[in-house]
């Protein structure tokens, strides 16, 4: 038999994020908390979607990006010219 679980004084912040999700993942919100539930016990059929975020952003400037960038990989990267050549060298 199903149980009707109920959740009191969600904030409205809390609440737009999960409809913004629902919607990302083109379900009803009653379907996404159930999907939820379902992943937090470890009974998830399938796995969250990887191009809906949780919460709409404006895109990134590409003077932001070149920021992250820097963060994320300060000693810059290595060329790929070498990789280049020796995959073309393999062939």
């Amino acid at each position: 038999m199903a149980v009707n679980l109920s959740v009191k004084n969600v904030p409205d912040e809390l609440a737009e994020l999960l409809r913004r999700r629902a919607a990302g993942n083109h379900r009803s919100l009653q379907k996404e908390l159930l999907s939820i539930l379902e992943t937090a016990v470890g009974r998830g059929t399938s796995t969250p979607r990887m191009n809906a975020p949780a919460a709409k952003r404006d895109p990134l400037t590409i003077d932001e990006l070149a920021a992250l960038a820097g963060k994320l990989f300060p000693g810059g990267t290595q060329s790929s010219v070498g990789y280049i050549r020796r995959m073309r060298e393999n062939r």
